[in-house]
């Protein structure tokens, strides 16, 4: 994968054969979802989602799993015969992928739909991958959404997870390190098979200006872009520091008002700037930070953000860059190795992808990941879903625990309906 790459149709020994046309803009990317497993990337009605598989990989456990995905990646694309007439960030043969949290944790996935249809700006294009001529968008049934949904306690109890985040504070002021973020999970069993596609139309409604994903059965709407590539201009958002939205404007300004003044969330959101920072200063010709960070409001909450745009100075695929970010201090801590042990020792729970990158690379290496938020594993009838908050000297347990009901409340309303 690089940038220099550029539109063939030289076919390679034993690989892919793949081929993008421009076709009629159809407006919604997700109306166009066939059922079954579909990978999607979703903002604003922008994005692309694929659907069946003409490559897929499962990476073990380990530091290199990113390594592993890029190397396997590279050849796949390198060895592909391909027709691009588009020629833009998301044509020719793409990979979804999914990453685990935690290096220990195996599930890491990168797939290859055999087909992707993508819309930009109003032009959309048809990518289809080893079969010839033009084939037509498979016949699309309406999704239908569980009648009944039934909850129940993830790995902690609410008083079990207070402890938790009771008991990190203790350490943060002893001096082991500055923040960690503890997570929390919550069970869902409808009443019957769950549609991913039902859940991806409500969460994009919901929240548009979210990326709304899935990938592997990991469905969700996330606020946060760890990195986007474009060519050789790469950008981030960084978020970090949470509030509801308030009921009423006199409630919401109020809570604003709060999230901005907030000692405690500013460090917090500090950290992750500056863990960001470090990660792509050493590769970039020219690197940008918003000198202070602005208030991101979506429909449920609002988050301290802050924007980082670079120009790289050596060729890196977005999955690359992911991979260097990863973990991020939004969703592991300050120090990272000290924050990830306190993580295993005080959650009590694997969070498989949750919290790992989320999103697409292309064969010419550009590519948008997030980070896996507001989300949940679906498997049929099953979801799990999670939440995290970033814990700092000045948390406190109730307030935290609130934070991760407000942080459920976006994938608890698209099961519901």
């Amino acid at each position: 994968m690089g940038a220099d790459q550029e539109s063939h149709a030289d076919p390679g020994p034993d690989g892919l054969t793949v081929r993008t046309v421009r076709v009629d803009d159809s407006g919604d990317l997700l109306s166009r979802l066939p059922s079954g497993s579909v990978s999607a990337w979703i903002r604003a009605g922008d994005g692309l989602v694929g659907w069946g598989e003409a490559a897929r990989l499962t990476m073990p456990a380990g530091v290199d799993r990113f390594a592993a995905g890029e190397k396997w990646l590279a050849e796949l694309f390198e060895s592909a015969a391909v027709s691009d007439e588009v020629a833009a960030p998301g044509t020719g043969p793409v990979a979804f992928g999914s990453f685990t949290f935690d290096p220990a944790a195996e599930g890491s996935v990168l797939i290859v739909p055999a087909t992707v249809l993508g819309r930009r700006l109003g032009s959309a294009w048809l990518t289809t991958v080893t079969g010839a001529g033009r084939p037509a968008v498979p016949e699309v049934t309406t999704p239908v959404a569980p009648a009944e949904v039934r909850w129940s306690d993830g790995s902690r109890t609410a008083l079990q997870w207070e402890q938790a985040v009771c008991a990190a504070v203790a350490r943060i002021r002893a001096g082991e390190l500055r923040k960690v973020v503890l997570a929390r999970d919550l069970q869902a069993t409808a009443s019957g098979d769950i549609d991913v596609r039902v859940l991806l139309t409500r969460l994009a409604a919901r929240a548009p200006d979210c990326y709304t994903f899935a990938c592997a059965g990991l469905v969700g709407a996330t606020p946060e872009l760890l990195i986007r590539r474009e060519g050789q201009v790469i950008s981030s958002l960084v978020l970090a520091g949470t509030m509801a939205r308030g009921g009423s404007k006199a409630d919401d300004e109020a809570l604003a008002s709060a999230l901005l003044s907030s000692a405690k969330n500013a460090e917090e959101h500090r950290y992750t700037v500056d863990s960001v920072r470090d990660a792509l200063a050493p590769i970039c010709a020219q690197l940008s930070v918003d000198p202070a960070p602005f208030l991101l409001q979506m429909a449920d909450y609002q988050h301290l953000a802050t924007s980082v745009t670079g120009t790289l100075a050596r060729d890196a695929s977005a999955l690359a860059l992911a991979a260097r970010l990863h973990p991020t201090a939004a969703i592991c801590g300050t120090p990272t190795d000290v924050a990830m042990e306190l993580i295993r020792e005080l959650e009590g729970m694997d969070r498989g992808r949750y919290a790992g990158p989320v999103g697409w690379v292309d064969w010419r290496g550009n590519g948008e990941w997030g980070i896996a938020l507001r989300c949940g594993e679906v498997d049929r009838r099953r979801a799990r879903l999670f939440a995290g908050c970033g814990i700092v000297a000045g948390s406190e347990a109730n307030a935290e625990l609130a934070e991760a009901e407000t942080k459920f409340r976006p994938m608890r309303r698209a099961l519901e309906g």
